[in-house]
């Protein structure tokens, strides 16, 4: 038996923010200090570094489960399949749903759940749960679907992942610019088919020393709600710990699958920084010594920037959808997805379509 994915789907929320969205906010550094560069300076920087010119946000009315209802229904009308025949629902998030103008979370019930009441499933048999893992998330409910599918547990699941970054984002932190809000999601079905499906997989938590490069702490601005907290990162830290960790971890799975670097078509990355998934990419590639091809690595990241575990099934669904200039998907392609973010977590699948 092999997992196999048979429906995509993805929502790109309506609302685009450019650069100069952030041209009057002010931004301050740990100590509340203003910076001394000016906003167009900042964004710039932000740019080269990134590479975001934009990124999208949910509308006021919407909530990450909204979100993630919308590419659901994507997702199951892709697939052709009845919803009362799922067996799990697999939510991955990491805020719940945070409603605009506030900054609380509410999970209770799960997003998942939301999201099986919304879709009229009457099936009580139908597992619906949320998984909380950083960005990797949907790869992760992912690789918890294909645990369940080719145990018997399971033969059908959907996997959610969606994210309103822009409701828990200092907006005196510079590094808010960088999030985004989005929603994608699969359905995964058991195939006796040799061909198409889930090759390998890997997941590692580093957490002895890594666990709070990424975290929830205080504004810069020490006067503007001292007992709220915002998303923060070490994005130093980070961008170490993945050059470091990121290209072995997708070498063990790539090695793992029997297939070789040279038959490999895509990498399909979490589009969490231009610059450092590039620098992943080449060290992945260096490890086998061979360079990198071209148009191996597809990027929407500069429009639609960080929407945390969104990012690798929207991206899929638009290459799958034929959204994507100069990037396909063919039958008996074989694609490396791969992730990294809070926890510090790491994980990575193979994949022939």
């Amino acid at each position: 038996m092999i997992t196999k994915i048979i429906g995509v789907g993805n929502y790109i929320p309506s609302e685009t923010i450019t650069n100069l969205f952030f041209d009057q906010h002010v931004f301050l550094n740990e100590q509340g200090v203003l910076l001394k560069e000016n906003n167009a300076s900042i964004t710039e920087k932000l740019k080269k570094i990134t590479g975001i010119e934009e990124r999208r946000y949910a509308q006021n009315t919407q909530v990450t489960s909204d979100l993630g209802l919308i590419a659901a229904k994507a997702a199951i009308d892709n697939a052709g399949i009845d919803p009362e025949t799922l067996d799990y629902i697999i939510f991955a998030h990491n805020f719940g749903d945070v409603r605009f103008g506030t900054v609380q979370s509410d999970m209770v019930p799960s997003l998942a759940a939301r999201v099986k009441y919304l879709l009229g499933i009457r099936n009580n048999f139908c597992v619906a749960y949320d998984v909380l893992f950083g960005c990797p998330g949907w790869i992760e409910g992912v690789i918890q679907a294909n645990a369940f599918i080719k145990s018997g547990i399971a033969k059908r699941c959907l996997v959610v992942g969606a994210e309103t970054l822009s409701r828990v984002v200092d907006i005196h932190d510079r590094d808010s610019m960088i999030y985004a809000d989005g929603a994608g999601a699969a359905v995964l079905e058991v195939s006796n088919d040799d061909g198409a499906g889930i090759k390998s997989h890997l997941s590692a938590s580093y957490t002895f020393t890594e666990k709070d490069y990424l975290y929830f702490g205080k504004s810069y601005n020490n006067e503007r709600c001292p007992d709220t907290r915002y998303i923060k990162m070490d994005g130093r830290k980070i961008y170490e710990f993945a050059l470091l960790n990121v290209p072995d971890a997708m070498k063990k799975c790539l090695d793992n699958s029997g297939y070789s670097i040279e038959q490999l078509n895509k990498i399909i990355i979490h589009q969490a920084n231009e610059k450092m998934d590039e620098a992943i990419v080449n060290r992945f590639y260096q490890l086998y010594n061979t360079p990198v091809p071209e148009n191996i690595m597809p990027m929407v990241i500069h429009k639609l920037g960080n929407s945390s575990v969104a990012t690798i099934p929207s991206l899929l669904a638009m290459i799958l959808k034929g959204e994507l200039e100069h990037h396909e998907i063919n039958k008996g392609d074989i694609a490396l997805f791969a992730s990294v973010g809070a926890g510090m977590n790491i994980n990575a699948f193979v994949y022939q379509f």
